[in-house]
């Protein structure tokens, strides 16, 4: 059906092949489709309503994306994919990935969806980007909603780290923007204020040592520091103490196992020490379970306390 469809109107076929197999009300009445041709269309079986304002090619597959897409043509221009649906887009960690939300404006109509659909009175065009050719909140404002939305303590840490690590936000950017949205009784600025002393890292294992640094009294290390020998890249290192010349890294439980992340690993330890750093490292036992002694041998290592022999 889905076949004879696209002989009987290419110029629709085009658009709908760029939107999971969907077409808008406004869009078939824009090729000068007529309403008789349309209902001929439907009793054929080649359209089929699937919600208001939208139709679908026959035969598409009910994805994630054609329900992202489905919401977005039907609630209009003025409507983003928003929340957990966001963060899934943008690739957050922790995101749940079949997930469906949007947001529009608080002023606007919206029809009938099966849909999580949410309202604000507070946009800005820095919210709004295009992911994978879809409206969706920015990565920051996608932050800054899950915690509006009561999201774990967990999930706001996960959201806040990998939009950092995947280079869409930054510490400082989304404080920036929390600054702006933040109203009497908003739920979720304090958290997000918490969250963000010890971000910086690029994962969870990273905001737990950045907290021992802290709980220990220790100066805050600068965080994903870039090396160069020469000109060239030598590493991106966990956390630099530049005054004392220290690198420490955090490993996960797998860690680096075979023998050519081994000898890579080796590599990079000895070019760092060939323009002078010394170079630490704790594992994810030490970070989580050894607390103590991160920090009284942190300490030591940095000359702020003497070493025990």
């Amino acid at each position: 059906m889905a076949t004879h469809f696209l002989g009987v109107n290419r110029e629709l076929a085009q658009i709908a092949a760029t939107q999971e197999g969907l077409l808008s009300s406004a869009q078939i009445n824009e090729v000068g489709l007529t309403e008789g041709q349309r209902r001929g269309f439907i009793r054929r079986g080649w359209l089929q309503k699937v919600a208001p304002r939208v139709y679908a090619v026959a035969g598409v597959p009910n994805t994630t994306r054609f329900q992202l897409r489905l919401g977005l043509l039907s609630l209009g221009v003025d409507s983003w994919v928003s929340y957990e649906a966001a963060a899934a887009l943008h690739g957050l960690d922790r995101s749940d990935r079949s997930a469906v939300e949007f947001t529009i404006e608080r002023s606007g109509r919206r029809p009938r969806l099966a849909y999580q659909v949410h309202t604000t009175a507070n946009v800005a065009p820095l919210d709004r980007v295009t992911v994978d050719g879809f409206s969706a909140t920015s990565a920051t404002r996608t932050v800054i909603d899950l915690a509006h939305a009561r999201r774990g303590v967990r999930r706001v840490e996960a959201a806040i780290d990998s939009a950092v690590r995947l280079g869409l936000s930054s510490p400082l950017v989304i404080a920036t923007r929390l600054e702006t949205l933040r109203g009497s009784g908003r739920w979720g600025c304090r958290l997000i204020d918490h969250l963000l002393v010890d971000s910086g890292g690029h994962s969870m294992l990273e905001r737990r040592f950045l907290e021992l640094v802290r709980e220990a009294g220790i100066p805050r290390p600068v965080t994903q520091a870039i090396h160069r020998k020469r000109g060239r890249h030598i590493a991106r290192v966990d956390f630099l103490f530049e005054e004392e010349g220290i690198v420490i890294e955090v490993s996960g439980r797998l860690g680096h196992t075979t023998p050519i992340e081994r000898a890579r690993d080796a590599q990079r330890r000895n070019e760092l020490q060939d323009v002078g750093r010394r170079v630490f490292e704790y594992t994810w036992e030490d970070v989580t379970q050894r607390s103590l002694m991160v920090k009284r041998t942190l300490k030591e290592r940095l000359g702020l306390i003497p070493i025990r022999l």
